[in-house]
């Protein structure tokens, strides 16, 4: 029997893969693994999901998600340097990696004409009320390199520098353990651009 015609697993099979980077088999393997589960399992799965709608928000002053706002790296962390991501899972990488203890500024996108995102679809008026009270001395742009976060960064630094408050890009360019035969060329020019002293 094909679950397409057994209405209720189809619909869960539906909500799945309107998950980021699931496909629809993906998707049956979910819906399936969820029919398994116990009772008590299958409602504790439904009570998280709830729960996040129902407690998470956004900082008032980063933009990160939080139950408490502002959040605790605002709370607790100097504003002198902080670092400007596009997106949540993007200040995360940056926390897992633990050597950077400053704020951050979550710009929720990246200008992207195409789209139809302008600076004022983003965070940037935010950013710069932060910045307003003098306490910061250094921005870090922390968006991909990629055509619209290269954008982002430089429009950026146009409206920050003339405020005296020092701008950086982070670097980018050949991870650890690659090879430099496997780099592509834009990669390769970047590393070398970005190279530092030793």
């Amino acid at each position: 029997m094909d679950i397409n015609q057994i209405e209720p697993i189809s619909r869960l099979v539906n909500e799945f893969s309107k998950l980021p980077g699931v496909g629809r088999k993906t998707a049956e393997r979910y819906a399936y693994h969820i029919i398994r589960q116990s009772d008590d399992s299958a409602k504790s799965f439904s009570d998280a999901i709830m729960n996040v709608k129902a407690k998470i928000k956004f900082c008032e002053c980063c933009g990160n998600y939080t139950e408490v706002s502002p959040c605790k790296l605002c709370r607790e962390r100097s504003s002198k340097v902080m670092c400007v991501v596009k997106d949540p899972k993007d200040l995360m990488a940056v926390e897992k990696a633990g050597s950077y203890k400053g704020q951050y500024h979550v710009l929720h996108g990246t200008i992207n004409p195409l789209a139809g995102v302008g600076p004022n679809d983003i965070r940037l008026k935010e950013l710069l009320s932060r910045i307003s009270n003098g306490e910061t001395d250094e921005i870090i742009i922390a968006t991909n390199p990629d055509v619209e976060g290269e954008a982002t960064a430089m429009y950026i630094a146009k409206l920050i520098k003339p405020l005296g408050i020092k701008v950086t890009r982070i670097a980018q360019g050949i991870s650890m353990g690659s090879e430099l035969e496997y780099a592509d060329e834009v990669t390769l020019s970047k590393a070398l651009a970005d190279r530092r002293e030793i």
